[in-house]
């Protein structure tokens, strides 16, 4: 059975019934897990096994472990700090910041691939030009360049621990104040402006090998009507074409603020689908899983399926294994270093 288009929430630390049904179906691809499902180390990893095991091949399973604000599982994993704290340090010392980078990234798919997670919907590649509050300090930098820089070392990082990166939100974020979970964000800049700052990480990224890219439900109003989600210009003409990236493109989130006005759940996943995506997000509710499954019974997209089976994780130590591991030790440490204020002020 392929890997179908979309990846969907659980409610709790365990599957219910009928999600395990849904999750059998030909148009389920995919599970997202957030800190409602989790639990301990231990658990985790039973439920990711639980999830692989009912498939062949195997769904994909991925979590948000960026660090800072947004890191889903915590107790039993390393604190992680928010990316801006690579940023400031870059600022100091570009090369010892390129090495806690990769030392992040490397920790933080270490650590996720010991209890059998496939992916983290990481690194940020939006600009930190202190507009959006949602984006923050989850973005390394305010200079593209340096956000490149950085985020080529953390998914160097990734890929030694055998997780594939997916960079997000293109074309990008963080040149807006509303926040896309609650509303539709509107950057009125044409596409010149935009070449320019925002799409410049992610143009790297892509000539840097980058796996995978999430969209942004943002309207870039000097560029298409249509959310970027929506939108084919910024889909296949922009990131397939221009850019030439051929990995997975998922979308953020359906059920935001920044999806509804395309429509119903069906009306959005179709467009998403339509406009370029790959795998489409459904974070909450068996409900629109279930409306979904029915509306795309006729999908098929043989590429789109080629595409996901090369998302899944490589190897990885076992949870007690990793922390034996020298490695993570000497990690931790790095990423310890960092993460304190004064240290930035003595270095």
């Amino acid at each position: 059975m392929s890997l179908g288009p979309i990846m969907m929430g659980l409610a709790g630390p365990e599957p219910s019934a009928e999600e395990r049904e849904l999750l059998r179906r030909p148009q389920v691809g995919g599970v997202i897990l957030f800190t409602r499902n989790y639990e301990s180390p231990r658990q985790i990893a039973a439920l990711t096994a639980e999830i692989h095991a009912l498939r062949d091949p195997p769904l994909l399973v991925a979590v948000d472990q960026e660090g800072g604000r947004v890191q889903r599982f915590r107790a039993g994993f390393t604190p992680l700090p928010a990316v801006a704290r690579l940023g400031e340090l870059h600022d100091i010392d570009p090369d010892r910041a390129r090495r806690c980078a990769e030392a992040t990234g490397w920790l933080m798919a270490a650590e996720l691939r010991s209890v059998g997670v496939d992916l983290s919907f990481a690194p940020v590649l939006d600009l930190a030009r202190g507009v959006s509050q949602v984006i923050g300090d989850r973005a390394f930098h305010r200079d593209a360049a340096v956000v490149a820089e950085l985020a080529r070392s953390y998914t160097r990082g990734m890929r030694h621990a055998g997780m594939v990166a997916t960079g997000k939100h293109f074309p990008g974020h963080g040149s807006v104040a509303q926040d896309s979970h609650l509303e539709l964000p509107v950057d009125p800049r044409p596409y010149r402006e935009l070449e320019g700052e925002d799409l410049l990480a992610f143009e790297r990224m892509v000539g840097y090998g980058i796996e995978a890219l999430m969209t942004a439900h943002v309207v870039y109003r000097g560029v298409d009507p249509a959310p970027a989600t929506f939108s084919r210009f910024w889909l296949q003409e922009v990131l397939r074409r221009r850019c030439g990236f051929q990995g997975v493109i998922f979308s953020d989130d359906l059920h935001m603020g920044g999806a509804g006005g395309v429509g119903d759940m069906p009306a959005r996943a179709r467009a998403a689908l339509d406009a370029g995506c790959d795998m489409l997000l459904v974070c909450h509710g068996t409900e629109p899983v279930a409306q979904l499954v029915e509306a795309l019974a006729q999908w098929n997209n043989p590429v789109s399926q080629l595409r996901l089976v090369r998302m899944h994780g490589r190897g990885g130590e076992g949870y007690e294994e990793l922390r034996r591991d020298p490695r993570w030790g000497e990690a931790v440490r790095l990423v310890e270093s960092y993460d304190r204020p004064h240290t930035l002020d003595l270095m």
